[in-house]
């Protein structure tokens, strides 16, 4: 393909911007995570699970547990005092998994018991002595075998038709293939952790690693039918969720039931292996697409099908079709998704979730699709470029995806990809050149942020909202400095404390759309009420006008959220991935020599932690493609490789120096400071790239993830 010329008008941020407010706080030590507090009295809990996969427990033995050294309790199904919440839902009724309810196992590693002890170790070989017996049921954990199982849920979730249905089947040019996405577990650095307090029998507070404060506090008041005011929950900083901690999980009704039972705070830490039984993970997804187009690259038909796994107690459900039915101008689209209920625990969302699962899918279809035609898979891509959003018919509220795909396609040198697959080699190295493109909803929703000046001139921010590492804080206080007028060493933002203002759970990439609205907000209303002090639009002096009144501070509390214009507009984000690999041809070893992703976010608010949000997107989606896949023995239900030594994650010599680049259009109609989420779209489309650069250096299609040497040698 003829090197593409760059538009004039696209840009990168290339201003430095501010490093981290909470940088020197984390890399000193002095950054407290959840399970570094201290509390008088505390206490310490390990949790005991199943050892069957399916059935229900027929007897527990846990006298050696209660009689060994140091050990306060050991909760059981059979002792627990019953949990108000649970007691309101019919028995059969599906829903989150109910800690100590009754004798049934739904999965292997499920929770049967938690043992406290006055210190971790005592607790951690107490729970060693508790056994149990079984009685033992068949399960089921295979996909794969288990298709023909499969069952629609949400009326969100029904077949969706546009034009004609399976349009590609009677089309001269087509592709239909079959993809997979095993099991993927979130495995942020944190463990997840917990430290519960009762400070009265209605009052609680919890130091809990969570991705919203506000929806933990509704979830223990409502488990335990206590008010929300009266749980206090803090989380000013978390060491990773991607999704993990978007929901209260069983482990943290345990320890708060546990805390109420011996009137001690207790901290429960998950362990690695608990990580992959207790806290979801992307769910083994199986794929089926169906694409075709004129001779000249014109899509006609596109069907994409979908079958994923769930638990039996709970039906999770995720967007993975729908990114189908957005992304390309198609007359004819047709999707169908599809749960199968297995003895497994509970999936939830990780990052980009749905989208970059069916990403993989539709972005490797479109690759296989290019060399059917013969066509570059970019001009491919621009030639189906849809002007209104497919779905709704709405015009976009901005789009400059194009603009990426020139962008990305000129820094990672496109122009020296050779269409031919296994054609190039470097030093005995086969080369090939991919890329994918990926989208997610641009969202806002509402919060509320307190904006107050002090009479020294510090401007104090509070929010209820988490940082999950993104850098919320750094982008919230370059917000209220541009909006202030004052240097951002002069500004604190407040967060993860479920006291301060409602803000939303941290997840869908919409917290900068949405809190930064708010700080804007809040912000312009405290200079307006500076303003109206001082008699005059010039009143940029806040100290000076403070003194001037007599006043100590001055402050004002600000909700904020999207007008109804927004219903008017289609709003995503875009993102487009492109890799060089390197393909070792007797050995199949796989090595990134170049990754560019490039975004159309809106206003780039942070520079440096927006290229940081695409850096760790790409790692985190080299892992899906090339490594991670969490591996269960069928014949027990079993995971064989809960561990960082079997389950494998990028490490830096799996990493190459990765390029992030922005378009960095302000979004007009979103919000005030124009900008879209982009945690999403870091991840979204990347393990295609992948994929769609291995098949250009090899001419071997790997459809199954991780593409790992063995399938390409």
């Amino acid at each position: 393909m003829k090197s593409i010329p760059m538009t004039n008008d696209i840009m990168t941020n290339d201003k430095p911007g501010l490093s981290r407010v909470d940088g020197r706080l984390k890399v000193t030590g002095k950054a407290k995570y959840s399970a570094e507090y201290s509390v008088k009295g505390l206490v310490y809990g390990v949790l005991v699970g199943s050892t069957i996969t399916k059935g229900s427990i027929k007897a527990l033995d846990t006298k050696k547990a209660e009689s060994a050294p140091g050990v306060l309790s050991v909760l059981t199904y059979l002792n627990a005092p019953k949990i108000p919440g649970y007691q309101t839902d019919s028995p059969t009724s599906k829903g989150p998994l109910k800690i100590f309810y009754n004798d049934q196992i739904y999965f292997n590693g499920q929770p049967i018991a938690l043992v406290v002890a006055n210190t971790f170790e005592r607790a951690l070989f107490a729970a060693s002595l508790v056994s149990s017996t079984y009685n033992v049921e068949p399960h089921l954990t295979d996909l794969k075998s288990n298709l023909d199982k499969g069952f629609s849920t949400r009326k969100e979730d029904k077949d969706y038709v546009r034009g004609q249905e399976d349009a590609y089947k009677s089309a001269s040019i087509k592709v239909e293939q079959e993809y997979i996405i095993p099991t993927e577990v979130h495995n942020p650095m944190e463990l997840h952790a917990i430290i519960a307090r009762w400070d009265a029998d209605d009052k609680i507070t919890v130091w809990d690693k969570t991705q919203g404060v506000k929806s933990t506090q509704r979830s223990i008041a409502q488990a335990f039918k206590i008010p929300p005011e009266n749980v206090q929950v803090t989380s000013p900083f978390v060491g990773g969720a991607f999704g993990a901690a978007l929901r209260t999980w069983p482990h943290e009704i345990a320890a708060v039931l546990a805390a109420k039972v011996l009137n001690k705070p207790v901290k429960l830490v998950l362990s690695r292996a608990d990580m992959f039984t207790s806290v979801g993970y992307r769910p083994y997804t199986w794929q089926k697409v169906g694409i075709a187009a004129t001779a000249d690259g014109k899509l006609t038909g596109i069907t994409h099908e979908a079958t994923g796994q769930s638990s039996v107690y709970e039906d999770f459900t995720e967007g993975v079709v729908n990114i189908s039915q957005l992304m390309y101008a198609c007359p004819n689209v047709n999707t169908r998704y599809k749960l199968v209920s297995l003895n497994v625990n509970t999936p939830t969302p990780m990052r980009g979730p749905g989208e970059a699962t069916g990403a993989f899918a539709l972005e490797c279809a479109m690759d296989e699709l290019s060399y059917a035609l013969n066509i570059d898979p970019i001009d491919l891509r621009i030639k189906n470029h849809a002007d209104t959003d497919p779905l709704s018919g709405k015009p976009y509220s901005s789009k400059y995806l194009i603009d990426a795909y020139k962008m990305g396609a000129d820094k990672i040198g496109w122009q020296d990809r050779n269409a031919k697959p296994a054609s190039v080699t470097k030093d005995g190295w086969l080369v090939g050149y991919g890329m994918a493109a990926g989208m997610f909803g641009a969202h806002r929703s509402s919060a509320t942020v307190m904006a107050r000046m002090m009479a020294d001139g510090t401007l104090i921010l509070q929010t209820a909202v988490t940082d999950i590492g993104p850098g919320t804080g750094t982008a919230m206080v370059t917000v209220a400095s541009e909006t202030m007028g004052i240097p951002a060493d002069k500004i604190r933002f407040d967060l993860g404390d479920s006291s301060l203002p409602p803000s939303p759970t941290q997840g869908g990439s919409q917290i900068t759309s949405t809190v930064g609205s708010a700080v804007h907000d809040a912000c312009v209303a405290l200079k307006e009420k500076f303003q109206a002090l001082a008699g005059t639009t010039d009143a940029s002096n806040y100290t000076q006008i403070l003194k001037q009144q007599n006043l100590d501070k001055l402050e004002v509390t600000t909700a904020s959220k999207g007008g109804t214009e927004m219903g008017k507009y289609a709003m995503y984000s875009w993102s487009v991935h492109f890799m060089k690999v390197l393909v070792h041809p007797a050995t199949g070893v796989v090595k990134i020599d170049k990754a560019i992703s490039t975004a159309d976010a809106g206003t780039i608010i942070s520079a440096k932690t927006a290229r940081s949000q695409m850096i760790g997107g790409t790692i985190m989606g080299t892992g899906m493609a090339l490594m991670e896949e969490a591996v269960i023995d069928h014949r027990y239900g079993r995971l064989i490789n809960n561990n960082f030594a079997d389950y494998h994650v990028p490490v830096q010599a799996d990493i190459p120096q990765i390029e992030a680049y922005f378009v960095n259009k302000p979004d007009p109609i979103i919000n005030p400071i124009g900008a879209k989420g982009m945690g999403e779209i870091a991840t979204i489309g990347v393990a295609a790239a992948i994929a769609n650069a291995v098949y250009n250096a090899t001419g071997k299609r790997v459809r199954d993830l991780p593409i790992t040497p063995d399938k390409l040698i």
